[in-house]
């Protein structure tokens, strides 16, 4: 199995400080800590229903954080107003678990849209963009199909390339495994790091797929279900291995024996 090269240390490109994640009195998670480095591939992992897809949330500003803050590049995004919270969006580029494909519209027609909304650009030049941007995920020459048309896979390789239509500088992902077949998932980890290397963006990723938790990470957070907060941090590959956490080290040895920590 390919283990993604580890990203050279930098500043940190996300930072979380304290987090407290709630819906209403309910707690989901408290007190989370962590940093995205720049072109970290970061998952984001855990069992079901430990907070994963809301902390994403979370970090896009779809949520508001119940206490703590989420740093962009140094800078508050939680303590922005309106306006300037718009500013840090515009960098980021968000696939959903299930594609968000708008269903009545072509490929190229899903990909043009965030790309006609970001200013007055020529038609020729949008058209272009979006044979680009399909081309980037092995999609070349799918623009006239529907989502209907096309397999499980490739919606999702479709729905990354409309997140990448405006070059995000962060790309999230969540659970962009899910549904797969273990090849079409392979295939889509390899896409993953190759987007990482060629377009030099910063990805985090929603998962619990061991196989790609291995194959795509180099960074990563592990939520705890039992504590309600991180249970570890650090590349997965090590964690399995030496982590002295054993909820972390039977999650990612998944039903095997978990060694003991060294």
């Amino acid at each position: 199995m390919k283990t993604a090269p580890s990203a050279p240390a930098s500043t940190a490109k996300i930072a979380v400080r304290d987090l407290s994640m709630a819906y209403g009195n309910f707690v989901v998670m408290h007190d989370l800590n962590f940093e995205v480095r720049d072109k970290d591939i970061f998952v984001i992992m855990g069992g079901s229903g430990c907070g994963k897809s809301t902390l994403l949330r979370h970090l896009i500003g779809l949520l508001e954080p119940k206490k703590g803050s989420i740093l962009y590049d140094g800078e508050d995004f939680t303590a922005t107003d309106p306006a300037g919270r718009g500013d840090f969006i515009r960098r980021f580029g968000v696939m959903y678990q299930s594609g968000a494909l708008w269903s009545s519209l072509t490929l190229g027609e899903n990909i043009a849209m965030p790309i006609e909304e970001s200013g007055d650009i020529p038609a020729n030049t949008v058209r272009d963009l979006v044979s680009y941007k399909l081309a980037l995920v092995g999609l070349a020459g799918y623009e006239d199909y529907y989502p209907s048309q096309i397999s499980g896979g490739m919606k999702k390789r479709a729905g990354i390339a409309r997140a990448m239509a405006l070059d995000p500088d962060i790309l999230f992902l969540d659970e962009p495994g899910a549904g797969l077949d273990p090849l079409s998932s392979r295939r889509l980890d390899d896409l993953i790091l190759r987007l990482r290397d060629s377009q030099g963006c910063t990805i985090v990723v929603v998962t619990h797929e061991l196989a790609s938790i291995f194959s795509i990470a180099n960074n990563s957070v592990f939520l705890d279900t039992a504590t309600r907060t991180q249970g570890a941090l650090g590349n997965p590959s090590e964690l399995r291995d030496h982590s002295d956490n054993p909820a972390v080290r039977l999650f990612l040895n998944r039903g095997d024996t978990p060694p003991s920590p060294s």
